[in-house]
């Protein structure tokens, strides 16, 4: 079983967007409870959490982000609603931190930087 943290960024993430998306809340929790499980725990891959390349972090934490996540509010978008959940594994501890949530149709990519400045090198 995999712990998980969401960091304040994230938090903050969250809270913007639930104002547009109210089912985002409980639709994170059926993310963490099947996919993350699914890939982290048991392997299984269906092609929707990637890692992240190119990022300068220490070795032992691997940044991915999740490209399938089923967003309720977003009716008729299925796993392809656009949210994109960018998080901190560390293998070693079997633990997650997420790093930052955002709608896909407000920015096209990762906050890179805010990915290097939690972790540093």
């Amino acid at each position: 079983m995999l712990t998980n943290q969401k960091l304040p960024a994230f938090e903050k993430d969250l809270k913007g967007l639930l104002k547009r998306f109210r089912t985002l809340e409980k639709d994170l929790e059926i993310f963490i409870q099947v996919q993350l499980e699914l890939f982290h725990t048991q392997h299984i891959d269906n092609g929707g959490i990637v890692q992240i390349p190119g990022l300068a972090v220490p070795s032992h934490i691997k940044i991915f982000k999740a490209r399938k996540f089923a967003c309720r509010a977003l009716k008729g978008s299925g796993s392809k609603s656009g949210m994109r959940i960018i998080y901190a594994y560390f293998e070693a501890e079997e633990r997650v931190e997420f790093v930052e949530l955002y709608f896909k149709g407000d920015k096209g990519l990762e906050d890179r930087e805010r990915v290097l400045r939690l972790y540093p090198r």
